[in-house]
Parts: C-alpha cells; structure tokens; sequence
C-alpha cells in the first residue's frame, strides 16, 4: 500500500490538531490537574545553540551554518532509540541501511564522517556505524551541516554530527521506562542523577538501558545493553572536573553482509518478501564499545575558561559474516554456469584504540571599542586498528526462484591471519575569532591546521602517509531586523581517505571548496527558528565505488594478478560538484505545538556535467509535528513524515535498477496515566511502504514494515 503524499499526509494531520485544538480550547477540564510542562526556546536566551560548527559560544542564528538540534522530547515523543532512527529525522541527512549492522550516512551530496562527542571528534572507521548506536545517554544530539574542518580536523561538505552527553544534575531526579513492541521488542532504561554531598558540590548520573528484539528479518535480532555514569565536582567555584564511563555491547544474530540481488540476469526485478535476508541463522556481529572520558575546566577572573579533555575509546568486534554474489536466471535461479549465487563467509575480530587528547580556551578581548570572543584549541590524537579474517573456501546458495533466498549450511574456516594493522597520528591546531564589526553586523575568521601520519597496511594495501593541511574558515551574519539575519561561510575541504583504486593504490586526501549563504529568523518570541539556504560543493579526486577485482579476465578492468585481493571493492576518483538549497523550520509555534522539519533539493554532478551517486536522493521533506493538551491528562498527538525522491544504481546483472519515491509516516499518542506515570503509543511505517533501506550498493534489503511500540514511563 502506497502511503499518501508528504504534503498531503501534514495537511491532514495539521488539520486535525487545529480541530482538536479548537475542542480542548472549549473542554471542561481542570487544568490544576495537569504536569508541568516544559518549553523549549531555540532563540538567543534559552538554549545558545551550538559549539559544535566554530568552537564559540553561539546561538544558531549567530552561527553561520545550517544547525540542526535533536531534543531529548523528540528522541521520546517517537520512540528514537537508535542513532539510525534519529538521524533519519533530520533534514537533509539521509541514513544508507545497506546492512543491517553496518550504516552510512550521508548530507548534501557526501557521506558524513565528522563525527562527535560532547565537541570531540570521534572518527568512524571506514564512516560506517556498526551496530545501532543508542541514544539513551545522550541529552541531544546536534548536526552541523556543511564543512566543518575548523574543529573536526577534516573538512567535509556533508554534515558533523555531534552527541552530547546527559551530565548530573543538582537536584535528584530519576526515570524509568519499560516498553514492549513488534517481535517481541522489549526495551528497558534507568536515569537516575543528583547531587552526592550535602552542599551539592559532587554530583553523578547513572543511565541504563536495554534492548532485546526480533526482527521483521528472517534469522535476525539484536541484544543491546548500555551502561553509562557520569561525576562532576566543583573543586572550587573556578575549577571543576568531570569523569565518566560508557559501554555498548550490541551482540546481533542473524545479520547480512552485502544484501540481496536486485535483479534476475537479464535485468527483471526479483519480487522478495520484506522478510527475506541473504543472511543465515549462524552469522553474527557483536561489537563493544568502551569510552573513558576526564575534563578539568577553569574559569578566569577576566572571564576566559580553558579546558583539557582526555578520552580513551576501546571499540571491539567479532563477526562471522556471509555474502552472496551473482545473478540468478529468472526461469532456473541459478547462474549461467548452473552454480547458485557465490556465497562469501568469513570470521572476523577486529580491536580499534583511540586516545585523544584536547585543549581548549576562549574568552573575550577589546579591540577598536568591542568586545569579540575567541576560541583557540589543539589536539592530538593516536589511533591504532588491528583486524583478522579467517576466510572460508567460496561455495554457493540453492537456486533463488520466487524470490525465496535459502540460507547455505555453515562453513569450515582455516586459521585468522591479521589483515590490517595501522596506526595513525594526528595533531592539529585551531583558532577562531568571533568579531562584533558593528550593532548589526558580526563575522568569524578561523583557520584549522592539521597534520595527520599513518603507517600499516589493510587487506595487503599499504596505508602510509603523511598529509598536512591549513584550512580557512570565514562566516559573516548580518542582523536586518530583530527577526532575520543574513548569513554566509566559506570553508576549504580536505578529506582523507582510505579507498582504493583498481591497482590497489590508496587515495590521497579529497580536496575543494564550501560554500553556504541563507535567511535565519526567530518567531513567536523566539519560541519559533526557521531558515532558508543555498549551498555549493566542489570536491576532487573523491573516491568512488566502481566494482570488484576479479583474476579471470586479465586483459579488463578489475583484474589483479594477486589472489588474495579477488572479490575486493575497488574505486576511480571523480570531480563532484553540489549545488542546493534547503528549508528548515523548528520549534514551537504555540507553547502547545511543536514543528520541526524541512526541505533539501540538490544536484550532484561530475565535470562534465552527467549526475552521479544517484543512489542519493535529490529532494528530501521531512516534518513531525505535535501537539498537546495540559488539561486532557497531558494528551500528546504527534506525526511524522518522511518523504525522498527516486534513486536508482547498477545491479550486479549490469542492468539498471530505480527505486520510485516514497514517504514513511510515523504516529504517536500520549497521556498521563496517573501522577509521574505516562504511557506512549508509537506506530512507525504507519502505512506499510514497502521499500529498500540504501542503493549505495548492488544489493539491498527492505526496510522495516508496520511496527508498533507501548511505553510507560515513570518519573521521580
């Protein structure tokens, strides 16, 4: 069943809060009776905004960049309990599910790789998240669209995004919530802060959580658990420190590698089931996460702070994974040789360390009769990889006919061998000045200096290097009312990368140029954000998939005479050129109703002119939208929509495949059960589209269908 238009899905659920709207306005209902409720200001004086684009201390409209903000009542009202549901939220960010445990992500035309915490940068390898990153101890969680390399260390044209973390509080307060969903969907979490001494000076924060699921997927499921607590102490009332400790283990059965082929040989479509999977019930992919975090900040008497941050990320996996490869015929679903599709497995435990070490002052100084702030920061950071495979002897599938994919028996595996080992160094240094040019006019000049070192080798290709850059960063907003502003920034892009080309020679780091200018403007006494902007992209020599190496046919490309390297990815550089605009709107339009959301239409390009990475959609809308009623119980009515153009790649058939647009509308209801107790109701998928996760690849999977999910929360 195909969901209703975006547009047309928001008139109706705008409709319908207007007229619910009205009725409450006219109820009879004690109001003394109702929670507390909490009211979330965008503007200049409630929430400042983000640090996470220049290091300073703005407000968004002060920020000359598109930021967008994720609050904790979003995360809840739509039962957000993944970074890949969230992210998928946001405007112009689109989320690439072409695994089930393994996601890219993607904003304005390139896959997004800055990636933060609390303002440190925690790089992905390869820009992949693997396993579902929870949000359950996060208090927000911003994007930062456009190049970032000022504070990232690496300028890229797609987005960072950037986690803040839930801190104690000085007063006690606790939640707990219990949830219960589609295939046996169970998830439990614990927030528990407050202060631990009498004068309030040490406080701490405890979070837990836990997920246990099914999935819609044959074979698949997921066991997460989350840990996380937190101390701060006020050691003076000028100097404070802060320590913590996070832990992640999502231990998933059933999992993909690669996905399923798109099409029969000759190019016809293979109708699958949404439950079908190339999996089988003996994969897995558990992977753990441990982060140590300390910071210790002083403040001035002359108003400067400066902080030093260290944190310790110890990130392991075990997997044992299988991958299909081929082209069934359509009349024998089998291949042309009569084989079924290949089957690739593999074992594989890896172990990445990272230790970053940060620094960072700012403050204010007087020049020509102004005060102007400044932010000047260092970094370093040592990372170290190290990966094994344990390869199996290729074998294949049963024929795929009626679209029905058996599961092959499980190999045998000869012995690991360690297929990387890299270890990389990283110093960088920044600097920023925010200047007051007059009453209505500000700008930002700031410049990022990084030198990045690496030496090893992965899967026999030599990862050394050593790469140095010094990009600049300028931004300018100009005030033309109490409501709008005027904005534009410029900054360089220098983006190393790790892909390879057909002979399996690294790439040198992506360069070249961001552009963004846009409206920013507040409304209804700030309570209201909205903005509009364009945007433009140019970056070189970036790697992209083209295919994989194969040994048979010499005289081709793709050829290597080294076996070992047979079936491995292999990618050409191309000039890509991004120009588009985006709309956004977020806040409340009454203390009661709440919008945020937003359009993004872009063009991506080679030199010559001809569109590629058409797996990425060119238009994107997305908006939720909710609405409550303080003397209905605290009722709380919601929707959500998102919507995506066509997008279309290369089969392994070699035929072409295109995916139709399509939107995926969410709801949600909540009440007050009782004093401190409330119950939510969410439905995700609520009209059943039937879709693909990503195209990036030649291979895809369904997203989820229909789900439905009931929460009680207990607050206290």
């Amino acid at each position: 069943m195909s969901a209703p238009r975006p547009f047309a899905v928001l008139f109706m659920a705008t409709s319908a809060l207007a007229l619910l709207s009205a009725t409450a306005v006219s109820a009879e209902a004690p109001v003394a009776d109702s929670a507390p409720q909490e009211i979330i200001v965008l503007g200049k004086r409630v929430i400042k905004g983000s640090a996470g684009a220049t290091g300073l201390d703005l407000s968004l409209r002060e920020t000359p960049q598109s930021v967008t903000l994720v609050t904790k009542e979003q995360i809840k009202d739509f039962a957000l309990s993944d970074a890949n549901q969230l992210l998928a939220t946001i405007p112009g960010i689109n989320v690439e599910a072409d695994e089930t445990d393994r996601t890219y992500y993607n904003s304005r035309g390139f896959d997004i790789i800055n990636f933060q915490v609390d303002g440190v940068g925690q790089p992905l390898d390869w820009g992949l998240q693997v396993g579902a990153l929870d949000t359950a101890i996060y208090e927000r969680i911003e994007a930062i669209r456009g190049a970032t390399g000022m504070l990232t260390g690496t300028g890229n044209p797609s987005a960072t995004i950037n986690y803040i973390r839930k801190r104690p509080t000085r007063t006690f307060q606790a939640d707990v919530t219990a949830g219960y969903g589609s295939w046996n969907n169970v998830r439990l979490t614990a927030d528990v802060s407050g202060p631990l001494n009498e004068d309030g000076t040490v406080a701490g924060r405890f979070v837990y959580a836990r997920t246990n699921t099914g999935s819609y997927l044959d074979y698949y499921g997921v066991d997460r658990s989350v840990y996380y607590g937190t101390l701060s102490w006020d050691i003076t009332p000028k100097l404070k420190a802060t320590a913590g400790y996070s832990q992640q283990d999502n231990n998933a059965d059933g999992v993909t590698w690669g996905a399923l082929p798109l099409t029969y040989a000759d190019g016809t479509p293979i109708d699958y089931a949404v439950s079908a999977t190339s999996s089988a019930p003996w994969t897995y992919w558990n992977t753990h996460d441990h982060q140590t975090f300390g910071e210790l900040s002083y403040a001035f008497d002359n108003g400067w702070t400066i902080k030093g941050i260290y944190t310790r990320k110890s990130y392991n996996e075990d997997a044992k994974l299988l991958y299909p490869w081929g082209s069934p015929e359509q009349d024998t679903g089998l291949q042309a040789d009569g084989t079924g599709l290949l089957a690739y497995s593999g074992i594989y435990p890896s172990i990445i360390k990272q230790d970053m070490f940060d620094i960072v002052a700012s403050g204010d100084v007087s020049l020509f009769g102004r005060k102007h702030q400044i932010v000047i920061g260092g970094n370093s950071t040592h990372a170290a990889s190290y990966k094994w495979e344990q390869f199996a002897d290729l074998f294949n599938y049963d024929p795929v006919i009626g679209g029905v994919i058996i599961a092959p028996d499980e190999p045998t595996y000869p012995d690991a061998y360690l297929a990387e080992q890299i270890k990389t160094d990283t110093a960088r240094i920044y600097g920023a000045i925010h200047l007051n040019v007059t009453d209505k006019l500000t700008g930002i000049v700031g410049f990022n200096a990084v030198n990045l070192k690496a030496v090893g080798a992965s899967y026999g290709v030599s990862q050394d290097r050593s790469e140095s850059k010094v990009s600049p960063y300028v931004g300018a907003v100009y005030d033309m009312n109490s409501h709008m502003s005027l904005y534009a920034s410029y900054s360089d892009i220098f983006d190393p990368q790790s892909q390879s080309d057909v002979n399996y020679v690294r790439f040198d780091a992506a360069t070249g140029k961001s552009y963004e200018a846009g409206l920013k403007s507040e409304w209804f006494d700030n309570r209201l954000y909205a903005t509009a902007s364009v945007f433009k992209s140019e970056q070189y020599n970036l790697a992209e998939f083209v295919g994989y190496l194969q040994n048979t046919k010499p005289d081709e490309p793709g050829y290597n005479p080294n076996a070992a390297l047979a079936g491995k990815a292999y990618y050409a550089g191309i000039d890509t050129y991004v120009e588009g605009y985006e709309l956004e709107v977020a806040g409340k339009i009454t203390p009661q109703w709440t919008v945020n959301g937003g359009w993004t239409d872009l063009s991506i390009e080679d030199r010559d002119g001809n569109d590629v990475r058409t797996y990425l959609p060119r238009q994107t809308f997305k908006l939720s939208t909710t609405y409550n009623w303080p003397q209905l119980r605290d009722l709380k009515l919601g929707a959500a929509v998102r919507w995506q153009s066509d997008v279309s790649t290369t089969a392994t058939s070699g035929a072409a495949f295109t995916q139709d647009a399509y939107s995926v509308v969410d709801l949600m209801a909540s009440f007050r059960l009782a004093d401190h107790i409330r119950a939510t109701f969410n439905v995700k998928n609520a009209f059943d589209e039937k879709y693909y996760g990503g195209l990036q690849w030649d291979q895809a999977y369904y997203a989820a269908p229909t789900s439905y999910m009931l929460t009680l929360d207990y607050t206290f």
